[in-house]
């Protein structure tokens, strides 16, 4: 039976997304370009600590925002896995991508009742109306709806991929023509569903780069931890890179932290630490 790890899409990150610091990322190189584009500069550390403690801030201007981020609703969205839910699963038979949902939502704890299914040039996705029980209690609503989504093999294969690692094969692009955009959406969709074990992480930027030969996606992140009362928290701040092969669409994934710094709140407004 396909079975598939339950997400909750972060709301807030993708609200923010229409609003926010503008992203300091450099222009992508056209699609059918040779040119080696160089990647920005990291911002500097009272500038990423300003960002990482606003509230109303997740990730730059012009960051993807997945269609389902205007419900009005508590929802969930999934994307149904193999077996040993280490990737995504592909197809572009719709008939073979309901079968795999209906096996996926059987084996859930918490299982619904199919509604519809839509779908576009990225995926399928099939809406159910999930259930709860009365004694949750982090629920507003003892229903709420579930969007399960199948990759379509067309656009996006994630098959082989370990998503318990942050380094490493990403998938492929099959999506024609291939370009820094195209990359850059991969990118930025894959980062609303990976669920780093911080609980204050922001996009600092996001830029677009490129080689010779491949196009590439860098993700700027910044997280916050703890030290304990009276001290000031620990800031990681570490680059995500998807570099997509210019001739075969293949991604490969590289996590970098490129620096650590000190910084708290005084009086409101964020600080460094000396």
């Amino acid at each position: 039976m396909k079975i598939s790890t339950y997400i909750l899409i972060p709301f807030m990150a993708l609200a923010a997304a229409c609003g926010g610091s503008g992203s300091t990322g450099s222009e992508p190189a056209p699609a059918n370009s040779n040119t080696t584009v160089q990647a920005p500069a990291v911002p500097a550390d009272g500038q990423i600590a300003a960002l990482l403690y606003d509230a109303s801030y997740s990730v730059p201007n012009g960051f993807y925002v997945d269609e389902r981020a205007s419900t009005d609703r508590s929802y969930t969205v999934h994307h149904v896995l193999d077996e040993s839910s280490s990737f995504e699963l592909c197809t572009d038979d719709y008939a073979e991508a309901m079968d795999w949902e209906a096996a996926d939502n059987a084996s859930r704890s918490v299982q619904g009742y199919y509604v519809a299914s839509y779908d576009n040039e990225r995926y399928f996705e099939f809406v159910r109306e999930l259930s709860y029980e009365d004694d949750v209690g982090n629920i507003d609503d003892i229903t709420s709806p579930g969007f399960a989504r199948v990759f379509k093999c067309s656009n996006t294969s994630r098959d082989g991929v370990d998503r318990s690692l942050l380094t490493g094969y990403a998938g492929t692009i099959n999506a024609h023509p291939l370009g820094p955009d195209s990359v850059r959406v991969f990118a930025e969709y894959l980062w609303q569903f990976t669920f780093f074990p911080t609980s204050r992480k922001n996009v600092i930027d996001s830029y677009s780069s490129a080689t010779s030969t491949a196009y590439e996606q860098t993700l700027v992140l910044a997280f916050a931890s703890s030290q304990g009362a009276d001290r000031c928290d620990r800031i990681e701040v570490a680059k995500w890179t998807f570099s997509a092969d210019r001739a075969t669409g293949e991604v490969g994934k590289t996590f970098e932290t490129v620096k650590f710094f000190e910084a708290t709140i005084e009086n409101g407004a964020a600080v460094t630490c000396d």
